[in-house]
This record gives C-alpha cells, structure tokens and sequence, in this order.
C-alpha cells in the first residue's frame, strides 16, 4: 500500500525503499504526546518504559521543518506548475500531500477545479488521485465533474470512484447510479470493482445480518494456526480491536488474565471502501506469515505482520498447505475456508474481490506518524494509513525515543500463540458511532 510523498514515488508500505512520506509535528507536541498516553490509558492500555528504539524523526524539530517543507514544496510548488501532461505527477504528489494532512486554502480549491479541466483525457493515475483527494479532503462540492467524468469513463476503477463519491455528495443519485453500473456490469461481467459497488449501491435494502459471532471465532476452520481477529465498525472513523486465537484454539490473555486486546485503527485517509486503491482495509480474510522490520521510517522500525489477500498469493501458500493442488481462486474455495453460517455472508468476501481486482501490500503495522494531524478526530491518537491495519505508537518529541507500543505489544502476544503464521481475518460488527471495546466481543469469547 502507498505511502504519501513529496516530490519523488512513495514506497509500498512495507517497503524496504527510500521513506516519501512527510510526517510532521506542529508546535504544542508535548501537550498531544501526554494527552495521547492519558486517553492510551483509559482505555486500558498500559504504556511501556522508554526503550532503546528510536525515529529520529519523530523529533519535533525535525517534524516542523518537514511539516514546512510539505506545505512549501509538497503542495504550492506542485500546484504551481501549470498542468500538463508532464507536470501531472507534480500535481499528483500535491494530491497525496493534501490528504495526508488535510491542508485546504481557497486557492488550493480553486486549482482542485482547474485539475478538471480536460479531464476526460488525463492519465487514469491522475484522475484516481484526484478522486481520491475528493473523497478525503472534499466530500461534497464537485458532483457535478465527477458526475460528468463517471459518464465519460471506461474504466471500471474511475467509473467505481466517481460513483462513490457521488453516492456521498449526492445520495440522490443512488438509483442513476445503480442502474449506470449494471450497464456497466453487461460489458465487463469479470469486474471484482463492478460487483463490489453494485453490492454497496444496493446495500441500503440487502439483507445482510451478521452471522453468529461464536463460529467464527471458535470453530476450528483453520486448525494449528495462529489467528488475528480485527474487530471494526463500518464507519471506520471509530477505531477497532485485535485479538489474537493460539494455534489451540484459545485467545491469548494478558498478565493480569484478562484477554489481551489492542486498538486497530482499519481506516485509509481517504476512507474510500475497501475494494479499492488507497481505500480502507476490506473485511475478509488474509494470509498472515512472518514479520518484517520495514526500513521506511514512517512505518517505523517496530515488526510489523506480512499479510496477503486472495489472489496477491497463490491458492496453496493462502491455505497453507505445500501439498495441495488445488491452485484456481474461485469464491467457492474462499468460501470453504469460512465456517457454514458465514459462507453467504457477502460482507466477508471483500478480501477476495479487493485481491481479484488488484489490491495489493496491506500489512498490519505501528506507526511514527504524529496523531497532531488527526487531533479531533474519533480515532485520535491513532493515525490512519491507505489501507493497512494501525496500531498506536507514541515517540518522544525530544529524541525520538520508543514510548509506548501497541504493535510491540502485539507481536509479542502472537509470538505467545505460537507464531506469525496462520490468518487475520477483519470483520465489520455493526454501525455505532463509537470505538469498538472488548465489552463487544466479551459474550462470544466466554
């Protein structure tokens, strides 16, 4: 998954490149820093000593001056260039920076409406970014050139996009939408993108109850392997829950006996739906095998867990089994590896259509991004990715020091179970407009 940048092409997000994306403080870092650990605290995560880990970039003078540097370069001197076909990545990375820190100025709007200008002939690279930059940064106001690229477009991801974000600024589209899509879906019938949208366009009236909680977390669909449960809400701006299933079959407990349990923030900056680029993270199952220590510096040096989805992997490493030969993805197969209560819950395949349709490179890992862009936000301190699983990390602004760790905590506990290699599967529980708790899940675990 992509990380923001500046001027040059980000690194996937375990990548092991060269660190593009801008992570900034703003003045007052340590009254965020202790207001960060205090909510850490409330909500029963205990904050470790400092260690001997550090990003020395997490400083935060070094934060200010990159802070200025995006905003000085990342985004005026990019827009500044008139665009062209050349100058197209210029605006793109200006694009990615604006979203990363939510910065708007009239004059940036103003330049946002330029970038519609002969659109229709524009890169698909560009218009996905500026989509994209729609959704995070202007979720109302451009209906009307959006509507008008979705009606030129054949591109099935564009077409996607424009249609989500319409079905935001415009919820009175929906039937236009809907039946514009399956036109669409009678010239491309193969189309993960397609089927997926058509599913949320007609979300509203489906009937889609979550299946009992219980098999899901107890039936031994996937014997002698560690499992990874992220528990979240559809509306991704409250923070989930991760667990962690030991290759018996029981969830690991903290020292004080209790189910160990973490925040996992599942939301992408833009908040597009998870079946598409710099979306979410989709609900499904992944592949979990190892751990990897990312040399991007915004991912931070803390392991993170390798993930992949249906697809991204061949069907024999997906089900962990050398000797299969079984080798073609179908959603029938996806749906064996579910328990039979789940096996028609549409809800829980998008792993296997987000992979079909091209998603690649989410992983579960820390973070060195400072939580002061998102102060306000329900997910504060947490901090939001383009698309992998978050978890909180606090650094000190004085020398960049390890403070507290969620993901270490985490890896830790899965190394308890037996390991880093078995599934993570991510679930949607409901739509409360408030962060997911262990009291959620308590009754299916006991």
């Amino acid at each position: 998954m992509i990380l923001y940048k500046i001027v040059t092409s980000a690194p996937p997000c375990h990548s092991d490149g060269p660190p593009k994306l801008i992570n900034v403080i703003s003045p007052g870092s340590k009254k965020i820093l202790f207001a960060a650990c205090l909510l850490l605290c409330l909500v029963g995560v205990s904050a470790q000593s400092v260690d001997s880990v550090f990003v020395k970039e997490a400083r935060a003078d070094s934060r200010e001056r990159l802070y200025k540097n995006i905003v000085r370069n990342g985004i005026t001197k990019n827009l500044s260039f008139s665009l062209t076909d050349s100058t197209e990545e210029n605006w793109m990375d200006a694009f990615y920076n604006l979203a990363f820190i939510g910065y708007k100025a009239p004059w940036i709007q103003n330049q946002v409406t330029t970038a519609f200008t002969g659109i229709e002939k524009r890169s698909v690279a560009f218009q996905r970014s500026l989509i994209a930059l729609l959704y995070s940064n202007y979720p109302t106001g451009f209906d009307v050139p959006v509507f008008a690229l979705l009606n030129q477009t054949a591109n099935d991801k564009i077409f996607a996009m424009c249609a989500e974000y319409l079905l935001v600024a415009k919820p009175a589209l929906q039937k236009d939408l809907w039946n514009k899509t399956l036109q669409m879906l009678r010239t491309d019938t193969g189309s993960a993108i397609l089927r997926q949208l058509i599913y949320r366009l007609g979300n509203n009236t489906s009937n889609f109850t979550l299946p009992n909680l219980g098999d899901l977390l107890h039936q031994p669909f996937f014997k002698n392997a560690v499992v990874l449960f992220s528990f979240q809400r559809k509306n991704r701006d409250y923070p989930g829950i991760v667990l962690v299933r030991d290759t018996a079959g029981n969830f690991v407990k903290n020292e004080q006996d209790n189910f160990f349990a973490v925040p996992q923030l599942a939301r992408s900056i833009t908040n597009l739906p998870g079946y598409l680029s710099f979306g979410n993270t989709p609900q499904g199952i992944f592949r979990l095998f190892g751990t990897d220590v990312s040399k991007n510096i915004f991912i931070g040096p803390t392991p993170n867990l390798q993930l992949t989805m249906p697809f991204e992997t061949n069907l024999p490493h997906f089900l962990n089994d050398s000797n299969s030969t079984d080798t073609l993805w179908t959603i029938d197969r996806y749906k064996k590896l579910l328990p039979e209560s789940w096996q028609n819950y549409f809800p829980i395949m998008e792993t296997y259509y987000a992979g079909k349709a091209g998603r690649t490179e989410i992983i579960a890992h820390g973070t060195t991004i400072d939580p002061a862009y998102y102060a306000g936000k329900p997910y504060y301190p947490l901090t939001p990715s383009l698309g992998c699983l978050c978890t909180n990390e606090l650094w000190a602004n004085t020398d960049g020091r390890r403070l507290l760790s969620n993901q270490q905590q985490l890896v830790t506990a899965i190394q308890k179970a037996g390991g880093a290699n078995g599934y993570c599967i991510v679930v949607e529980l409901d739509d409360k407009q408030q962060p997911v708790t262990i009291a959620d899940i308590l009754p299916f675990l006991n």
